[in-house]
């Protein structure tokens, strides 16, 4: 096994342990936070496009189921807020089971078309069913996380919470970017028909892939529930699944670090450009455009390079 980018993990828990122990600002703890959550979800996609291959215009929907089931169990049935992310995130992996195992047989332009047709119609079931998620109008009432006796009410208890979850999940990604299964979603992204031939089925690991990032989507989905304690259709709208797309690609797409650096640069662009925000989608594009065109790898993959070469 390679080692961890040891230096990649120390460096993200210095810039947390920093933000958590000298930021007082809340709209900057706030704005970290939701960093955070944007970095686990642009992760997600990279594990799906980068690594294996499936293109995903639907993860928005994913986030969205999440943060609907966790809303609608804790506050209409009064269920723990705790119990309700893995309760969302099992709705989210027997969903994604269920819609994955046809649509992923599909490649190409094909698969990208079925999944944003997917993300619509969940996006309209949410805009649509307002006698359970509020529709248009929203989904209010939502608690807050309570463990023991902390009350996570405030931004930077919040912060501190989503900080672990962060740490905990990036750990876990650089084990998986240096185990066999690493490689075995690139062998299939590469060959499918190659992959075959030594014993591998792409479809049933492709739809495992598929349904288990959907469930970790989810998951953080609920987090970001409890976290604005109001959720509606917009925020998980196909505007959103574009946005993680761009993080994914930007950041670098096959590299875990990809994820969290196309999260932070372009998490901050509505906050840079706040008094330009008719424009925000273009300036994605264009900035996606200069990636694509003269940073091959993205981000990530260009700093790499980079080191390799002075080394």
């Amino acid at each position: 096994m390679k080692r961890l980018n040891f230096t990649f993990l120390v460096l993200m828990a210095c810039v947390l342990g920093y933000i958590g122990t000298q930021v007082t600002n809340e709209y900057y703890i706030g704005v970290a936070t939701l960093l955070l959550i944007h970095a686990v979800n642009a992760t997600a996609l990279n594990i799906l496009l980068g690594y294996t291959g499936i293109i995903s215009i639907g993860q928005a929907a994913f986030f969205g189921l999440g943060a609907y089931v966790a809303a609608v169990l804790s506050t209409n049935y009064g269920i723990n807020p705790l119990l309700t992310m893995p309760i969302a995130a099992a709705a989210a992996f027997v969903l994604a089971y269920m819609v994955g195992s046809p649509i992923l047989k599909l490649h190409g332009n094909y698969l990208a078309m079925a999944t944003l047709g997917m993300g619509m119609i969940l996006y309209i079931f949410m805009n649509e069913m307002d006698f359970i998620t509020g529709g248009p109008s929203g989904f209010v009432g939502i608690g807050d996380i309570i463990i023991g006796k902390f009350d996570l009410a405030d931004e930077k208890s919040f912060f501190v919470f989503m900080s672990i979850i962060f740490m905990v999940f990036l750990l876990v990604c650089e084990l998986f970017d240096k185990s066999f299964l690493h490689n075995k979603l690139k062998f299939i992204k590469n060959s499918e028909s190659a992959c075959r031939s030594y014993g591998i089925t792409p479809a049933r690991t492709k739809v495992m892939v598929f349904a288990s990032m959907a469930a970790l989507t989810a998951f953080n989905g609920a987090i970001f529930t409890f976290y604005t304690h109001f959720i509606s259709p917009v925020s998980f709208s196909f505007k959103y699944s574009v946005e993680l797309l761009a993080m994914a690609t930007v950041g670098g797409l096959g590299y875990i670090t990809g994820g969290v650096i196309g999260a932070v640069l372009l998490g901050l662009v509505p906050e840079i450009f706040s008094a330009f925000e008719e424009y925000e989608m273009i300036i994605y594009g264009g900035l996606l455009a200069v990636v694509i065109m003269f940073l091959p790898g993205g981000i990530a993959g260009t700093l790499k390079r980079l080191v390799k070469r002075n080394a």
